[in-house]
């Protein structure tokens, strides 16, 4: 028997993609998203390899509850549901991969794993993020 929830997925991470298309407002070729759920909350992260630099973009709340929606189709069994996914478009097709609790170290938190994802794929590529706003 074939587990319809693969074919929920799928329109659903193009729709993710749609979304994260407009927070970069450009094509998405180069397009990256790091992600984590657990228990119902959703951390994002949206990154557009630019050449020479990797840009940071604020994910919005649109994307939160998208990604939201992915890990709500996925296995019912809390176990077995995955905690990372990691979101690309390169060459007009995206690609997901998803992590799962027992792939993580415990003792890291969200940042670590985000750092190391970025460090894996960009190698010293610089990030650009925005200026902390001043309060």
């Amino acid at each position: 028997m074939v587990d319809d929830r693969f074919d929920k997925i799928g329109p659903m991470l193009g729709t993710v993609g749609a979304e994260a298309t407009a927070i970069v407002g450009s094509d998405p070729d180069g397009l990256y998203i790091y992600a984590e759920v657990e228990d119902g909350s959703v951390y994002a992260a949206v990154f557009m390899d630019e050449g020479k630099v990797v840009r940071y973009y604020d994910p919005t709340h649109e994307l939160f509850g998208l990604i939201g929606k992915v890990w709500d189709a996925g296995d019912p069994d809390e176990a077995k549901r995955w905690v990372v996914m990691e979101y690309e478009v390169r060459g007009g097709k995206f690609d997901t991969q998803f992590k799962y609790r027992e792939e993580l170290d415990p003792d890291d938190y969200v940042a670590d794993r985000r750092r190391a994802a970025l460090k894996a794929r960009y190698g010293d590529k610089p990030v650009i993020y925005p200026p902390r706003p001043e309060h």
